[in-house]
């Protein structure tokens, strides 16, 4: 049984005792489209307050007993979605996000697995030392002495620590790590790839960059990951190349994906330095190399793109991974790719719950398994933020939400795994479609959105219910 009034929290109040008993509901959803929506209408037209679950004191991470009684209206995510599709559930933060006592309670009440929106890029990793070198030194690189930029953890680490400690005092409820991202064409910083990392002097040649970027992987991954790190088991996973194939043309991104953008940008926003440097793919393979080299051997790593449902765009994501796949070999000789990232920046019109399906299985059938790593739904155009068009969006994310789930259940029931769902935020007033970004699969109308599961006053939106279904 579920409350039919998503507006009256009366009513979920009177509710609580049986949904603490049920816990997360299970309904299997049929095989044609109508039904699923159907089903999806039956199962998630719940609302609550969940700016009531909070599981931790900000500074010691010990229960709060105060709220024992509220945080039964609902179930956590992370124990349905574990019961539907045996995977992780997870959400981005970054910034001062973790300081949101409210956020940071419905993370750790609904979440086991979390990716670090901007902390682990590289040009966090230089301490935002975008339009120049932060400072040099020397480094042993397979027997040679190499000249190398100043790395600065001190962005991430912040934020890595508090879940360490949640980690150490809820050793029952732990929350994993996902690193974001080794290589990127956007967000490294231009004097990275030109001599005396000075973007006024000339590119670096192919043999004097790839020294860089097995470095570069090295230090980071060796700091994280390896057995003297203090977050050595605090990883999951690893994206290694994010973003390498081009919108326009279907193929690898190039330096000139965007003509107008000057490629001389402190952090491109389309261009590809990389590409500007190695003129093929070959940085994407020895990315994956080097990354196999230095990751311990449980460590996952990925690709990850958006726009992935696209047809001429899955061709080339699926050329990419095919070269990564033929290269595969042991640490120190060969790449090693452990699933494709389905980075999920949808709307709530396209792309229909089919496409989702028949990408997760393509990317599947060369990889074996596939995640969905930012998921968020950009509102419809005639979406205005208005109360009175609210309760029809978000039936219309609810209904999308719904059908996409689906069809990654679909895809599970075929052999394929699906080993991880993220979603690109937790609560809609912070997400990064509120900037109206047009990279990556970003809004590019100045108009309100409601993207994520939880409301900005942290309530879940009936889109939660979804997957607080088993």
């Amino acid at each position: 049984m579920v409350c039919k009034n998503r507006k009256s929290f009366v009513a979920i109040l009177a509710a609580s005792a049986l949904l603490a008993m049920t816990a997360c509901k299970s309904q299997p959803p049929d095989d044609k489209q109508e039904a699923v929506e159907e089903t999806a209408k039956e199962a998630t037209s719940e609302s609550s307050d969940s700016s009531a679950q909070n599981n931790s004191n900000e500074d010691t991470g010990q229960e709060n007993t105060d709220v024992e009684a509220s945080k039964e209206q609902i179930p956590a995510l992370r124990d349905c979605v574990e019961q539907k599709m045996g995977c992780r559930i997870g959400c981005a933060i970054t910034g001062k996000e973790p300081w949101d006592i409210p956020l940071w309670n419905l993370v750790t009440t609904h979440f086991n697995a979390v990716t670090l929106g901007n902390e682990l890029k590289p040009d966090s990793l230089f301490g935002y030392s975008v339009s120049t070198c932060p400072g040099t030194e020397e480094a042993e690189l397979n027997g040679e002495t190499i000249t190398v930029p100043v790395l600065n953890y001190s962005n991430p680490e912040k934020i890595l620590d508090k879940f360490l400690k949640w980690n150490e005092t809820h050793p029952d409820k732990e929350i994993k790590i996902r690193g974001h991202v080794l290589v990127w064409h956007s967000q490294t910083p231009e004097w990275f790839f030109h001599e005396e990392y000075d973007k006024t002097k000339p590119y670096v040649s192919k043999e004097e960059m790839d020294k860089r970027l097995e470095w570069y992987i090295r230090e980071v991954l060796t700091h994280f990951t390896s057995d003297e790190s203090p977050y050595k088991d605090l990883f999951y996973g690893w994206d290694v190349v994010n973003e390498a194939i081009s919108d326009g043309t279907g193929t690898y991104r190039t330096d000139a994906e965007k003509p107008e953008e000057d490629l001389n940008e402190d952090r491109h926003g389309s261009n590809s330095s990389w590409w500007h440097v190695y003129q093929s793919e070959e940085f994407i393979i020895n990315a994956f190399k080097y990354a196999n080299k230095y990751a311990p051997g449980e460590l996952e790593l990925y690709y990850n793109d958006y726009n992935e449902c696209n047809a001429q765009k899955r061709n080339g994501i699926i050329t990419l991974l095919k070269a990564v796949k033929e290269k595969e070999g042991e640490p120190g000789v060969g790449t090693r790719i452990t699933a494709m990232g389905m980075q999920g920046h949808y709307n709530v019109d396209s792309p229909s719950y089919t496409d989702v399906e028949a990408s997760a299985k393509a990317y599947g059938e060369v990889v074996g398994s596939v995640q969905i790593t930012e998921w968020d739904l950009s509102s419809s155009d005639d979406y205005d933020g208005s109360e009175e068009s609210k309760e029809a969006e978000y039936e219309k994310m609810r209904k999308t939400y719904n059908l996409m789930y689906y069809a990654l259940q679909n895809v599970q029931s075929e052999g394929i795994n699906v080993s991880g769902i993220t979603f690109w935020g937790t609560v809609d007033k912070y997400s990064w479609l509120q900037h109206r970004s047009t990279v990556g699969g970003g809004s590019s109308k100045e108009k309100p959105q409601c993207p994520l599961l939880f409301d900005d006053l942290y309530k879940p939106k009936p889109a939660f219910w979804v997957f607080a279904e088993t």
